[in-house]
Parts: C-alpha cells; sequence; structure tokens
C-alpha cells in the first residue's frame, strides 16, 4: 500500500468548503444532550463520593456522547481544532486528562472542564469560528 499523494490528506481533512452532513445538525442536538445529561451525572456524583462502578455507565455515555460530537465536527472540517469551539474542546480534554491523573482532586478539574466547555458551547460565533491560522494571516499580512 503505498502513501496518499501529498496534499491528499490535507484536502481531505480541510477541504475549501465545510463538508454538509442534512443529519448532523439533529445528531448533534441529541447527542450533546445525552452528553449534557451523563456529564451532570458524572460531575453531581463526585461530591458525594460516588466511586466508578457506581458512575461507570455515566461515564460511558459521556465519552462515547463526547467522542461522536468530536467526530461529527471533524468531519466536517478539521480546522475545527484550530478554531475557538475546537480550542476549547481540546482546553477541555486536558482539563478532564488531568483530572484523571489525580483523583484525589478530580472534581475541580471536571467543574474547570464543565465551565470551558461551557463557554466555548455559548461564546460569540465570531469567536467559535475565529482561527488561529486566520490570525497568522492576518498578523504575516500586516507585516509586509
Amino acid at each position: 500500500m503505498t502513501a496518499a499523494p501529498q496534499g491528499t490528506l490535507a484536502r481531505l481533512l480541510f477541504p475549501e468548503v465545510p463538508r454538509s452532513f442534512p443529519w448532523a445538525r439533529p445528531m448533534q442536538l441529541l447527542l450533546r444532550s445525552v452528553h449534557i445529561a451523563a456529564m451532570a451525572l458524572v460531575v453531581g456524583g463526585l461530591p458525594f463520593g460516588a466511586d466508578y462502578q457506581r458512575l461507570r455507565g455515566a461515564v460511558l455515555v459521556t465519552v462515547v456522547s463526547g467522542s461522536l460530537l468530536l467526530v461529527i465536527d471533524l468531519a466536517k472540517d478539521a480546522t475545527f481544532l484550530i478554531q475557538g469551539s475546537g480550542l476549547a474542546v481540546l482546553l477541555k480534554l486536558g482539563l478532564l486528562g488531568v483530572g484523571l491523573a489525580q483523583p484525589a482532586a478530580r472534581l475541580p478539574w471536571y467543574l474547570a472542564a464543565t465551565l470551558v466547555a461551557s463557554i466555548g458551547s455559548h461564546m460569540p460565533r465570531t469567536w467559535r469560528h475565529a482561527s488561529l491560522r486566520d490570525a497568522k494571516l492576518r498578523k504575516d499580512a500586516d507585516r509586509c
């Protein structure tokens, strides 16, 4: 099997026009609602001493629904990862990772991730779609 020609992967990940799927918006609405409910069970259970066995189902639903949301966004256009909303997702995942690595301090890290997710979802459209690539292009153009 040969490697994809140079540029093919880039065109696949970063299409000139983001792909549109008619099912994406309703699926994202459903997944986001399930994700928030499951995440609320996890974050709500932690202060009451719920152990992993009691939270396992909610954790699984949270991870699966969040992963599917990310896959849908990436399927449209991987540029999502360098835009405000994608950067918020990456920061949220980082905070969740720190919480996972520090079980004794998990709740504050998970709450911080929840705040980042809320801000990322509700920030103005211009911020959600602001791209680091575009900011770099503007900065480079200002130098000329």
